[in-house]
């Protein structure tokens, strides 16, 4: 299919493109006329939802290549882009209600690179091509440094963009180096004609494919931050405006998600035997996945910010994910593809009830949630019950039906061994979310401590993540069928 004809099936990435046009022109305006741009989050917001509709629109849709094979249309990739379009809804939503966001003079810019960001995000999960999957991590990659330095006279929010720059350019290195390895070995940089050109090299070319694919892979890692690529969550996820830390949480990852599941697993994974040293290099991958979990959880432990609490929790939720990756299965990339769509939910509506508590307080501590849900937050404590023990994976939340589906292809796949790490794992996470809840519920506000008014519209988000949470934890056989014509891609 050529260039034109592509343009009918990239309607979302149009959409957005054209939304970004927009918010250029609409903020240069306002600042003419000495206004402050103040519908400018609406219009983001119109776009969003409009890529939204659309990206459902394609749902069914003939699989095909676009633009010379650079992007694939499939399933996979529409079930991805409807996901990371709620997320960037969710995000606008979010920084409506900010007071780290709203009413700041420089508004204008921080939408115009929020929806940068998510237009980047759909490419990714679109990518079948070696130069586009580098060229839309990049592109993500960039607009999430400015976004995390937002607030310019914060010292804690410039540390935290110098040291994603920092992490994202040696990651951002090694991964286009590897890339050049693997386009050197195969002769192409197409995901499908690399999977049939493994099988074919021989053993000195495979040990050099062997270093590639580890090049390659911390690219992708960083970006899900799995270790030993995380070190830059924490710092990043404690010092960014929230609404920018739930974007990084929940549609950074599941991108990073998007562009690792269909290069190892539905292109090099497909040749996985072939792989140089194959069993060498799938123990490494589970070794990642063990260490991330593991490494995540027993971090979370000890942490009073609650931001970093959550960005730790991030990690061994990416280590859960994995799970469902490094077995190499078709049902295990269902299950990841479960996982991903309820830990939105889940970590989406933790970090909404972090914001308000944060608008009311400017803490973001665990000491301010003492006695929250008699100090007239009671929904929202209620709420934040809800998606930390679904995080924890307890029944009947949509958490453990996602985690059930991850160790149930561990098992299928022969992972017994990360399938017993991941359920220890989910034991010791019970101390740090708990802990919370203590907080909210049995301890009693000291005093002096103002009651807290939150906004009808926060609360009402925060009832309807939660009753999703809940729901899907009941009725989850339509999400797993989605989830199954998702795992199908497009190969041609």
């Amino acid at each position: 299919m050529d260039s034109t004809q592509s343009l009918a099936w990239f309607v979302p990435e149009l959409i957005l493109s054209g939304t970004v046009l927009v918010l250029i022109f609409f903020d240069l305006i306002a600042v003419q006329r000495d206004e402050r741009a103040s519908g400018v989050g609406i219009v983001a917001l119109a776009g969003a939802i409009a890529a939204v509709v659309t990206s459902l629109a394609l749902w069914g849709a003939a699989p095909t290549w676009l633009f010379g094979r650079m992007i694939v249309l499939d399933p996979f990739a529409v079930f991805f882009k409807v996901l990371l379009g709620l997320s960037l809804v969710a995000a606008i939503l979010m920084s409506l209600g900010s007071r780290e966001v709203a009413g700041r003079a420089n508004e204008g810019e921080y939408y115009t690179l929020l929806v940068s960001s998510g237009l980047g995000m759909l490419l990714m999960a679109s990518a079948g091509n070696l130069l586009m999957a580098y060229l839309s991590l990049e592109f993500v990659s960039l607009t999430s440094y400015v976004l995390t330095g937002f607030l310019r006279h914060n010292r804690r929010s410039g540390e935290a963009a110098l040291k994603y720059l920092i992490y994202g350019g040696v990651a951002s290195g090694a991964m286009i180096y590897g890339m050049s390895w693997i386009f050197g070995l195969t002769g192409s940089m197409d995901y499908g004609v690399i999977a049939q050109r493994v099988v074919a090299l021989d053993a000195q070319s495979q040990d050099a494919l062997f270093v590639a694919l580890l090049l390659v892979l911390a690219g992708f890692g960083y970006k899900i931050s799995a270790v030993p690529f995380h070190m830059w969550a924490p710092d990043v996820y404690t010092g960014a405006p929230i609404p920018v830390t739930a974007f990084l949480a929940v549609g950074s990852k599941a991108a990073g998600f998007a562009i690792l599941l269909r290069f190892f697993n539905f292109g090099i994974g497909d040749a996985a035997e072939a792989v140089p040293g194959g069993v060498a290099f799938l123990s490494l991958v589970m070794a990642i996945c063990f260490l991330t979990m593991t490494l995540g959880n027993l971090a979370a432990l000890p942490q009073q910010n609650i931001k970093r609490l959550l960005a730790y929790s991030s990690i061994a939720h990416a280590g859960y994910a994995l799970l469902g990756v490094v077995v190499f299965r078709e049902d295990g990339v269902r299950a990841a593809l479960v996982y991903l769509t309820v830990y939105y939910l889940m970590n989406l509506g933790a970090f909404w009830v972090v914001m308000l508590v944060a608008n009311q307080t400017g803490r973001e501590d665990v000491d301010s949630y003492h006695g929250l849900a008699w100090r007239g937050g009671a929904a929202p404590a209620v709420a934040l019950t809800v998606f930390l023990a679904s995080l924890a994976g307890l029944p009947p939340l949509a958490g453990f039906i996602g985690k059930f589906y991850v160790f149930a292809a561990g098992i299928r796949g022969g992972a017994v061994a990360l399938v017993v790490a991941g359920a220890l794992n989910s034991v010791v996470s019970l101390y740090y979310y708990f802990r919370i809840v203590k907080a909210m519920f049995f301890e009693e506000p000291t005093a002096g401590e103002a009651t807290l008014e939150f906004p009808p519209f926060g609360v009402g988000a925060l009832v309807a993540l939660a009753t999703l949470t809940i729901v899907l934890g009941v009725y989850f056989g339509p999400l797993y069928d989605v989830a199954g014509t998702a795992m199908h891609v497009f190969r041609g």
